[in-house]
C-alpha cells in the first residue's frame, strides 16, 4: 500500500503570509495615525511620503493588508483541497501578480524615488517567498 505524505506547502503559504500581514498592517496603522514610521534604510520617509506610496489615494500599505489577507485566504483553502486545480492555479496567478507589482514597486523606488524602504522590501522579498511557495505546491501536485 503507498501512502504519501501530507503536503505542507499550503501551511508554508500560510505562515509566509503572516510576515506580509505583520509588515503592511504596522504600515497602515502608521498612515492610520499620519507619522511616517523610522527606518534603518533612512529611506523609508522618503518612499512613504512619496506620491507613489498612494496611487489614486489609496496607500499602498492597504492593498498590501488585501493581497496578504486573500492569499491566507487562498492557502486555507489549499490546505482544505491541495489537489484543486483552480485553487492552485488561482494561488499561483494571484502570487504572480503580486510578484510583479512588488518588482515594479521596487524598480520605482530605486530608479525615480532614489530610496529604498525597508518595509517594502520586507514585503517584496515575502511576496517573492509566496510565490516560490506556490510554484513549488503547484509542481508537486501535477501528479497527484
Amino acid at each position: 500500500m503507498h501512502t504519501s505524505k501530507p503536503l505542507l506547502t499550503p501551511f508554508w503559504l500560510i505562515a509566509a503570509t503572516f510576515i506580509g500581514l505583520g509588515d503592511t498592517f504596522y504600515l497602515s496603522y502608521y498612515h492610520l495615525l499620519g507619522i511616517t514610521p523610522g527606518c534603518a534604510l533612512k529611506g523609508c520617509e522618503i518612499v512613504l511620503n512619496s506620491p507613489y506610496a498612494t496611487p489614486l489615494g489609496v496607500p499602498m500599505a492597504y492593498l498590501g493588508v488585501i493581497f496578504y489577507a486573500f492569499v491566507f485566504f487562498l492557502g486555507m483553502l489549499l490546505a482544505i483541497d491541495p489537489k484543486s486545480l483552480g485553487l492552485r492555479l488561482g494561488v499561483l496567478g494571484f502570487t504572480a501578480i503580486g510578484l510583479a507589482s512588488s518588482i515594479c514597486f521596487e524598480l520605482i523606488q530605486a530608479t525615480i524615488i532614489h530610496a529604498i524602504c525597508m518595509y517594502c522590501a520586507i514585503s517584496a522579498f515575502t511576496t517573492l517567498v509566496l510565490f516560490c511557495i506556490a510554484v513549488w505546491h503547484f509542481r508537486a501536485t501535477r501528479q497527484i
